[in-house]
């Protein structure tokens, strides 16, 4: 990938990512700052927490669409595969890093979810089908995040076989590993909070 001509589109794709659908649907509805509250993630998880499904909803959709919608444009401005990878990846990083919110954004597991789901619709399916069912079976939000995130680079090079969206996909693996760090220790301990539990 030469960088300097998509410079300006991984910048953008930065800019998008830092938008923090938490904290805008949060105030669509009247809610606190989900900085404040529960884990203080700006995340989909975090906002349900408020007890406002819609709110929830409305979060994990815009995080999600956002890198999607990064891969996508990148293809439409005539990128190729390995760029428009490169350009979801720089979204998630903006959602994690939100030049917006002071460099601390949320975890980034929707937006990864829309980054596959640019690069690959089969790719994210079968991580969110595993998602799914490590959720179901832990009702550990976290667990089933980090269970994703694990697959999603074999998952990735398996479907598509391109060792480059591998790469790109393992970037975002290593992040929100990284960014669950202090779930791992509570998952160790047995004090993890599980979905729809108040923290």
């Amino acid at each position: 990938m030469n960088i300097l001509p998509a410079l300006p589109l991984l910048i953008g794709a930065y800019f998008l990512g830092s938008i923090s659908f938490a904290i805008v649907s949060s105030r669509l509805f009247g809610l606190g700052d989900p900085r404040h509250y529960g884990s203080g993630n700006p995340g989909a998880t975090n906002v349900l927490r408020s007890g406002n499904k819609t709110a929830a909803v409305v979060t994990l959709t815009g995080d999600c669409l956002k890198g999607w919608l990064a891969v996508w444009a990148a293809a439409q401005f005539g990128f190729d595969a390995d760029t428009a990878a490169m350009a979801g990846v720089a979204a998630f990083i903006g959602h994690v890093f939100s030049v917006f919110l002071r460099f601390k954004g949320g975890k980034g597991v929707a937006t990864a979810l829309g980054v596959l789901l640019g690069i690959s619709p089969a790719v994210a399916l079968a991580c969110l089908a595993i998602w799914l069912l490590v959720a179901v079976a832990s009702r550990y939000s976290s667990a089933a995040a980090l269970a994703a995130a694990a697959a999603a680079p074999i998952v990735t090079v398996f479907i598509t076989g391109s060792p480059a969206a591998a790469v790109a996909v393992l970037l975002m693996s290593v992040i929100l590993f990284w960014r669950h760090a202090a779930n791992i220790h509570r998952l160790r301990a047995g004090t993890e909070t599980k979905i729809g539990g108040k923290k």
